[in-house]
């Protein structure tokens, strides 16, 4: 595809007007003021409209559409166990996957392209995943709360199982994860056999962390020290990984966090909803931990549109620390795009470069809170809307446009999410 005289946001985070952007291969191939010669295929006319790296939905839970606005108003733990643990209990894998299906055309309507996520049901989410085209590492989710062997546990064969037919499935575009729940949903036995077993798969790690007061502070109680210096301490953080929330992180978790080059994902809308908290983001940012971004499930944020958590993520801090200055535009921007990548192991992604994966959108511009173009990362982050992207692309394969999904039936997705959820329900007399 050439997409012809537009504009599209470089490294820098600045916007180059009226460009020619060649992609071939799955990868960007001309980026010019001219016109190259050759034959690409297809053509896309750029006028009015911004192209830029696509967002990475850095922890999400994409099955927990399943219960969009059924756990509400509730703090974390009984939402966890009174409305979510019995919910999750009677998933099936047709259902996950469904509920997966939809969880993809949410998020490629909005501009993610690729997604961090933990879950049950891992094959079917796979499956849901390889056929939507988008990218995703995915993982096993793993509560245990006996002292009973790794691999005597069902997740451990589904982590073998997963690795072995599904690492690298789709061209690279599906990585296996491991996970641990949280400190609180697993034992220290447990947690040590998942650092073995990602050092000795060579994976990538991604971990609820500190995400309310209450964990943290129990967590201090019960294991002398905080979550963090606790997974540390069994080997966890030995491979690259991603925390979730950080909310209540404390000083020396920044500094363990840097260290160790430990992701740090921010949540905003879920963490408001869930009344959590607000994480150190300033203090994060200027220590110089990576930030990525990520929505959370939506029962606890209740949709995938992650430029709200991208607008939130830009305001919230500065009001919350008294400081207008912190967070700017390009932090945010940064968050939402190649730290995400970077956090994935994709280090071909993420910025529009000759050379670079061509995991794309273009947003309309030509709309009234896009004027006046006085500063566009400003717009995009405090003014732009999830329904401003036109055109979404994952290595060079178009998947959303103009409302159109070339890889996914959104209305069978509907259809069958909306009965799983009311059979689920129905057995739940709710």
């Amino acid at each position: 595809m050439l997409f012809e005289h537009i504009d599209f946001l470089d490294a820098n985070f600045q916007v180059q007007k009226d460009q020619f952007i060649g992609v071939r291969d799955g990868t960007i191939a001309y980026i010019g003021k001219e016109k190259p010669a050759g034959d690409w295929k297809e053509t896309y006319c750029g006028r009015h409209r911004l192209l830029m790296p696509g967002f990475v939905n850095a922890h999400s839970h994409a099955p927990m559409l399943l219960l969009r606005g059924y756990a509400e108003n509730l703090p974390l733990d009984r939402w966890l166990n009174e409305k979510v643990f019995p919910f999750e209990d009677r998933l099936t894998g047709p259902s996950v996957r469904a509920a997966t299906t939809l969880a993809c055309a949410e998020m490629l309507r909005f501009g993610t392209v690729s997604f961090s996520d933990m879950y049950f049901f891992c094959q079917d989410m796979a499956a849901a995943v390889l056929q939507s085209g988008m990218k995703c590492n995915l993982s096993r989710g793993l509560t245990v709360f006996t002292d009973q062997g790794y691999e005597e546990l069902s997740a451990y064969h589904d982590n073998v199982d997963l690795l072995a037919h599904y690492n690298g499935a789709g061209e690279g575009r599906l990585k296996i994860d491991l996970c641990i729940h949280g400190e609180y949903t697993t034992t220290p036995k447990v947690v040590q056999a998942v650092a073995c077993h990602a050092k000795e798969a060579g994976t990538r790690v991604h971990v609820h962390l500190s995400e309310t007061q209450k964990e943290h502070e129990e967590c201090k109680a019960r294991r002398g020290m905080t979550p963090a210096a606790y997974f540390a301490s069994l080997g966890l953080f030995d491979q690259p990984t991603l925390a979730a929330h950080c909310v209540w992180a404390e000083e020396s978790d920044l500094e363990l966090f840097l260290r160790k080059g430990v992701t740090v994902v921010c949540n905003p809308v879920s963490n408001m909803k869930l009344a959590s908290g607000f994480a150190p983001v300033p203090r994060m940012l200027e220590r110089g931990v990576r930030l990525a971004l990520g929505t959370d499930g939506c029962a606890s944020n209740n949709n995938l549109n992650i430029m709200q958590d991208l607008y939130l993520f830009g305001l919230l801090y500065k009001g919350v620390s008294g400081d207008p200055t912190v967070v700017t535009p390009a932090d945010a921007l940064r968050a939402a795009t190649v730290n995400g990548f970077l956090a994935q192991g994709r280090d071909d992604c993420g910025v529009i470069e000759v050379g670079k994966r061509a995991d794309l959108i273009a947003l309309d511009t030509d709309v009234p809170w896009m004027y006046p173009a006085t500063d566009i990362p400003c717009n995009l982050v405090y003014a732009a809307q999830g329904a401003d992207v036109r055109l979404t692309m994952v290595d060079g394969k178009v998947l959303y446009k103009d409302g159109e999904y070339t890889t996914i039936d959104v209305a069978r997705a509907q259809a069958e999410t909306q009965r799983y959820t009311d059979q689920i329900r129905s057995q739940l007399c709710v």
